[in-house]
């Protein structure tokens, strides 16, 4: 249920978000955000020299959002765009040669990878797949493609996955029957397909299945598409999977290893683990496999740390005993003799180094927080894409040699003149005490133009997860900045089940979700209320997911709130731990099920509904599978009867996050709205305000 709630000038990143990233200008509303060109995924060119990465762009009056990809020097020197961008152009990588660059794209309809050459000119079309390529990676030699796609698991060649698609899409009949569990997941039916790993020739050909079988490989919310890896030698293929016979009860990823000719049984490298081992990734040298692992079966927010398979023994070992954060992106330097990876501490990002000898892994840069990373051929500098709470993403590039930490020099940003015209609200952090002494995190972010003799109204954010945190990132969904320029001071709070405080920290809110972790978020309202300039009478909170739980236990257990703003959120946690699809997260969060664990009765929100008073924003989308629709509805229809003041938004097109960019100028504007009626803020678009289809009024 993690939301992976989801990630400049040098200078401005090293000191973080305290300062100001724009100088004064019109105020940072939706539609400036709206605005703002998203870098994604990026790879750096074998000789080091280059740098490719995508560029979205929100398109509203089509609903959808439309990316290019653009090459950069690595060194200096300006950018240049090597495809149109007309559709979605995405996730760039250069083959070995280091003369072509083959991206994603739906440019004909379906998502192929397509071929550009580094020198410019027409893209070519590299791939004709049965179905959707949702991610690929080339191998060492050049010659294959391996791509992620899901399929029909009984088919053993694209003639027959052509056959079954077309049949598929002809029948006038939409029925679907499930005999197992996982029959969906987070906004997408599983329609009988499986997601497999294939190796398609370059040059053209048919293809072979690498991971055949009734099962996922790579499994959802691991590694992601690309959670496989080929030897240096092209001889072996390593992939993550989880056998275990009820997916849907079960985080046991497994790491399996095969002949990456395609022949041969799969081997499983780490069948003595009952929790997660997963995101392989192949050392230079060949000799081991990174990866990362848990230790907590069904648990799947315990600590991930950075694991070592050495291939010559069997044996392996953790690089990170010792380090109490978490391990995300990771990468290998080229001598094989150490790593590089991602991590979150205190409400900031940052990247470390650790040998594969031992050793407490050593900070090589912070100033932001990093989304991926990778390694410059000669091992001198690490490239990371980065943001802060006052700067979208761009690419950096810092000293991997970490001594001193330093500032990163900037390769790549697509923002500079909108954030010119832009008058951001000033950040800084906040911390106070818990009951029992921990020490309690939040951001603070002040309206554009901040006065300190006026009062302003404020809005508390509460994250979601529950395992998650308020980073110094940038959001395109629940963005501080937003909420500021509509005249807010926002809180974003960071109590204990927040990550990057420590494992212990994030554990202690699981089988207390409306205990301790609700006595911290009102020790921090207090915290709040304190500030000079902040309206006591005008204080709102919002949240989505878990936050959107703690918004309904909020309703019953307090009345200090204005106004809420429940997104998404657990309101009955019996009926969800029934409907939701990854069964794993109620039954570790609650001690069980329904009928074994009496935690569902004491934190279900919904039974103390007699309670509720607060005006409440109720956002609930048709696609949610993770905390399904009709718990939004449940919460509006109980608001309704109490005769509390709220309202309904919902999304038929939309799963766990308001995603599409005409979808979200909507939302903005309904909160906003909202908003502003309680605790009057600035209000929002009108025209967005118009287009909404109201039921009733």
């Amino acid at each position: 249920m993690r939301d992976i709630c989801a990630r400049a000038i040098a200078g401005a990143l090293l000191a973080g978000s305290a300062a100001l990233a724009g100088a004064a200008g019109r105020p940072f509303r939706f539609e400036e955000l709206a605005k703002v060109e998203r870098i994604g995924g990026f790879d750096v060119s074998p000789d080091g020299n280059w740098i490719a990465y995508a560029v979205g762009t929100p398109v509203i009056a089509e609903n959808r959002t439309r990316s290019a990809v653009w090459i950069a020097p690595a060194r200096s020197g300006a950018p240049r765009r090597l495809t149109t961008g007309d559709k979605r152009d995405s996730d760039p990588a250069f083959s070995p040669d280091g003369l072509r660059i083959a991206f994603l794209s739906n440019r004909d309809g379906t998502s192929q990878i397509w071929m550009v050459d580094l020198a410019g000119g027409e893209p070519s079309k590299a791939t004709s797949f049965p179905t959707e390529v949702s991610g690929f990676k080339w191998s060492p030699d050049g010659r294959w493609f391996l791509i992620t796609s899901d399929v029909f698991p009984d088919c053993a060649d694209a003639g027959c996955l052509e056959r079954k698609s077309k049949e598929r899409e002809k029948s006038p009949t939409k029925a679907r029957v499930a005999e197992r569990l996982l029959f969906r997941h987070w906004d997408s039916w599983k329609e009988g397909l499986r997601t497999h790993v294939w190796k398609l020739p370059v040059s053209g050909g048919a293809g072979v299945d690498l991971t055949p079988g009734d099962r996922d490989a790579p499994p959802f919310d691991v590694g992601g598409a690309l959670d496989f890896d080929v030897s240096p030698d092209g001889r072996d293929f390593v992939y993550a999977s989880n056998a275990d016979k009820v997916e849907a009860l079960s985080t046991n990823a497994d790491l399996w290893i095969r002949p990456f000719s395609g022949g041969g049984d799969a081997r499983n490298l780490t069948a003595s683990n009952r929790a997660f081992d997963g995101s392989p990734r192949f050392s230079p040298d060949g000799k081991w496999i990174a990866y990362r692992s848990q230790k907590k079966p069904g648990f799947e927010s315990d600590l991930f740390r950075l694991s070592l398979y050495d291939r010559a023994t069997g044996a392996t070992r953790d690089l990170t005993s010792g380090f109490d954060d978490w391990v995300d992106d990771f990468r290998w330097a080229p001598d094989s003799k150490s790593l590089f990876f991602v991590t979150e501490r205190k409400g900031h990002g940052a990247v470390y180094r650790v040998g594969i000898d031992g050793g407490l892994p050593r900070e090589v840069w912070r100033g932001g927080t990093p989304s991926q990373i990778a390694v410059s051929p000669d091992g001198s500098e690490v490239f990371l894409a980065a943001s802060t709470l006052s700067r979208p993403a761009e690419i950096l590039a810092a000293r991997a040699s970490g001594a001193p930490v330093a500032a990163a020099r900037p390769v790549a940003r697509a923002n500079d003149g909108l954030l010119a015209q832009v008058e951001l609200g000033a950040v800084s952090e906040r911390w106070t005490k818990s009951a029992d002494g921990r020490d309690l995190h939040a951001w603070l972010v002040k309206p554009p133009g901040f006065d300190s003799s006026r009062k302003y109204p404020a809005v508390f954010l509460i994250h979601g997860g529950p395992q998650g945190a308020w980073n110094d990132a940038w959001s395109f969904r629940w963005n501080p900045q937003v909420f500021a320029a509509y005249g807010y001071v926002v809180y974003a709070a960071n109590p204990r089940g927040s990550t990057g405080f420590g494992q212990k920290f994030v554990d202690e809110i699981s089988r207390d979700w409306g205990g301790r972790v609700y006595d911290d978020l009102m020790r921090q309202a207090d915290d709040l209320e304190s500030l000079p300039f902040v309206d006591r009478a005008k204080i709102g909170a919002a949240g989505a997911s878990y936050g959107g739980y703690m918004i309904a236990w909020i309703l019953g257990h307090t009345d200090r709130f204005k106004a809420l703003v429940c997104h998404d959120g657990v309101v009955e946690t019996r009926s969800a731990a029934y409907e939701t699809e990854e069964l794993w997260f109620p039954t570790w969060e609650f001690g069980g099920w329904p009928w074994e664990s009496d935690l569902y009765e004491k934190w279900n929100p919904m039974n103390f509904a007699a309670n509720f008073k607060t005006p409440t924003l109720v956002v609930t989308s048709e696609k949610d599978f993770r905390v399904p629709f009709g718990q939004g509805l449940g919460l509006f229809t109980a608001l309704q009867v109490r005769g509390v003041p709220s309202k309904l938004l919902t999304f038929s097109d939309e799963g766990h996050w308001v995603l599409k960019p005409g979808n979200s100028r909507v939302w903005h504007a309904v909160v906003m709205e909202w908003l502003s009626r309680w605790l009057g803020g600035a209000k929002p678009d009108e025209e967005a305000l118009s287009a909404v289809y109201s039921i009733t009024k």
